[in-house]
Formats: C-alpha cells, sequence, structure tokens
C-alpha cells in the first residue's frame, strides 16, 4: 500500500468534511429526535456520503461528461440545496418535530452535500487519476473508509452534546449552525460563479 497517498487522501478528506464541524450542524437538524433516531440519521448519512463518494471516485468524470455537468454546477448545485437548510434553520423551521424525518435529513443535506460535496467529490476523482497500480488504489479505499469511520464515531456519539446543552442551548446551536450553513452555502456558490467566469474568460 502507497502510505504516503494513504495519508494525503486521510488529511485532504479530514479537512474537507471536517468532523469536529459537523457537530453542531448534525445538532441543529437531529437534536429534536430520539436518540435511536439520532443514531440512525448518522448511520444512513456516513454510509449515502461513502457510496456518493465511491461512485465518483470509480466513474464520475464519465458521468459528469455523459451528462454535460462541469464541476462548477455541480458546486453550486450544493450551494442552493444548503440555502434551504440554513434558512429552515434561522426561521425555527427545522424545530418543529411534526416536519422531521430522518431519512430525509439523513440524505440531505448530512449525506449530500455536507459530507459528499463538491470539495470531497473533486479531491477523490483527483487522487484516482493520479493512482497508478493496485497499491495506489487500496491507499485510496483505505483511506476514504477511515475518514468516513472517523466522521460516524463523531456523529454517533454527539448524543452526549445533546445531554449537556438541553432544549435551550440546542435552539441557540440551531441558529448558530444555519447562519454557518448560509456562509458555507454562499462561499460554494460565489466558487461556482468563479470559476464558470474564469472558465469563460479563459475559453474567449
Amino acid at each position: 500500500m502507497n502510505m504516503k497517498l494513504l495519508g494525503e487522501v486521510l488529511l485532504t478528506l479530514l479537512v474537507i468534511t471536517d468532523p469536529p464541524g459537523m457537530v453542531p450542524i448534525f445538532l441543529a437538524l437531529t437534536g429534536q429526535m430520539p436518540a435511536r433516531d439520532r443514531v440512525r440519521a448518522a448511520w444512513q448519512a456516513v454510509a449515502l456520503a461513502l457510496g456518493v463518494i465511491v461512485v465518483f471516485a470509480v466513474a464520475g468524470q464519465t458521468l459528469l461528461d455523459y451528462l454535460h455537468i462541469d464541476l462548477p454546477a455541480l458546486q453550486g448545485a450544493g450551494g442552493l440545496l444548503l440555502v434551504l437548510v440554513a434558512l429552515e434553520l434561522l426561521t425555527g423551521k427545522a424545530d418543529d418535530p411534526g416536519q422531521q424525518n430522518t431519512s430525509n435529513i439523513a440524505l440531505v443535506p448530512l449525506g449530500t452535500p455536507l459530507l459528499a460535496g463538491p470539495g470531497a467529490i473533486v479531491a477523490t476523482m483527483l487522487f484516482v487519476q493520479r493512482a497508478d497500480g493496485t497499491a495506489d488504489y487500496l491507499a485510496i479505499a483505505v483511506g476514504i473508509v477511515a475518514v468516513m469511520a472517523a466522521v460516524w464515531l463523531i456523529l454517533r456519539f454527539s448524543g452526549i452534546v445533546v445531554r449537556v446543552l438541553r432544549p435551550a442551548g440546542i435552539e441557540v446551536l440551531t441558529r448558530i449552525a444555519g447562519l454557518l450553513l448560509a456562509a458555507i452555502a454562499v462561499q460554494l456558490i460565489a466558487d461556482s460563479v468563479a470559476a464558470f467566469v474564469t472558465a469563460h474568460l479563459g475559453g474567449s
């Protein structure tokens, strides 16, 4: 196994997925849920993120080329999805237990675009393009699985934070997470627009 490449994959994906930074957003979306549903949401989100990253690692460029989608478009779409979620958190609509659906929250926005977002997808595709031989592919695979395992562990035991914060703390955390999500969304959209402009100017 290529240990140098494994280290690069681990470091890059850990920085992009930012497991500790995911905790407030995860708790904002699942803090009102029973502990069992919260654990299930963590598992579903990580499973989906792993699946999406693996699919794009294996056939990402082919899929995007077939659909005539540029990476900046994927980035912009992710940003728009996060804007919708951020607005729900900021306005308190996500606080209504009747509106909560474990599977929906786990899939969007937790699984994608937060965990398996444009950054993680592009980074993985670039690592695969650089790979040369079985040892490199094995290093990439082990790195992806290890990062997703780390994310799952952190989300799995985030319930400890729920018990400490209590409902009032969760409500405050929800508003803060909404603000952070809005900032992430704006950054994604801005990067997407910048990439489109650069590509247009470069091609003209």
